[in-house]
């Protein structure tokens, strides 16, 4: 549960290095609650425009929600910054500066490549941005060869 929180606790913490499953829990933890938020401003009528499809020979009707929420327009502006954070660390754990987050301005190839790199193991020990979050060995690679 703590690596969960964990993004929300170095927010503005932009150094340092973060494990994949920092990155891709919180991930998930972001993409479920706008999910989560997206059905509750549809269900008490704070979401956008709603579409609605009716299949009137079996009386079926379904709606969606096509335009976001008030409830998840705050959860995704509230979450800008721990997401930009985050996504730097996790460069910084694969030995990359944070300026590869603007690949993602390349339609398509930009972003496919960014998912690589953010699925890429970590450099294993120290690197330029710190110590290894992993801590394979149970200690620090530079006691191992001192």
């Amino acid at each position: 549960m703590a690596i969960l929180l964990q993004p929300y606790q170095r927010y503005f913490q932009f150094s340092g290095r973060a494990r994949r499953k920092e990155y891709w829990l919180y991930m998930l933890l972001f993409y479920v609650a706008m999910f989560v938020l997206a059905f509750v401003d549809s269900a008490i009528g704070l979401g956008g425009e709603t579409q609605t499809a009716v299949d009137t020979t079996n009386g079926f009707s379904a709606s969606a929600n096509a335009e976001g929420g008030i409830l998840t327009g705050i959860w995704a502006i509230l979450n800008i910054v721990p997401l930009l954070s985050c996504a730097v660390r996790r460069l910084h754990d694969t030995d990359r500066t944070g300026w590869w987050v603007f690949i993602t301005i390349i339609p398509l190839i930009g972003s496919i490549w960014f998912l690589v790199l953010m699925c890429l193991d970590g450099t294993p020990g120290r690197n330029r941005f710190g110590p290894d979050p992993k801590d394979r060995l149970g200690r620090s690679a530079e006691a191992v060869f001192e």
